[in-house]
């Protein structure tokens, strides 16, 4: 009986809070600066953008963790589908939601060395998140745009095309 070769399989990483890998969850504390705003992780920033008044949408960036999304939780974004940044309406289907969250995560890992050594760690595997939404309507981030950002990123930082924002 013959093996087939595996050696160039990919292997999947949930990147869930609170495994091996929740380094790289958007829970984790990993300080950065977005548009001249102090992030304390990438969940108080993706949960600010529910609040429209930018001295809450600060607030709520400095947060970590459970405490940031319980914040944002019951927020009524979703009838809408608008979302905001500094006081400026964002539809959460647009060209211009996506470019935010590409440069807010670009932002985190060219700031945050752990950040950017959890995420180099994690080598060739598929990034899967098995806690997060699929539909764009129910969430601020899915599935899809949270680990295919993550790869881009890892990729981008393994052929050292990584440029700082």
């Amino acid at each position: 009986m013959q093996l087939a070769d595996t050696s160039n399989v990919a292997k999947s990483m949930d990147i869930k809070s609170g495994t091996a890998t929740g380094g790289l969850s958007n829970f984790a504390a990993r300080p950065f600066i977005f548009r001249g705003v102090q992030c304390n992780s990438m969940e108080g920033l993706l949960q600010s953008l529910k609040f429209k008044e930018p001295d809450m949408q600060k607030h709520v960036c400095t947060l970590v963790g459970i405490k940031a999304k319980r914040t944002g939780a019951n927020k009524p974004w979703h009838r809408l589908q608008i979302l905001w940044w500094q006081g400026i309406p964002i539809k959460r289907e647009s060209q211009e939601y996506q470019d935010l969250l590409d440069e807010a995560y670009n932002a985190l890992f060219t700031q945050n060395t752990k950040a950017r050594a959890a995420l180099l760690a994690t080598g060739d595997a598929v990034l899967k998140h098995s806690i997060g939404k699929r539909k764009t309507n129910e969430t601020v981030l899915t599935q899809q745009e949270f680990c295919s950002r993550l790869m881009s990123i890892r990729t981008k930082l393994k052929t050292e095309e990584f440029i700082s924002l």
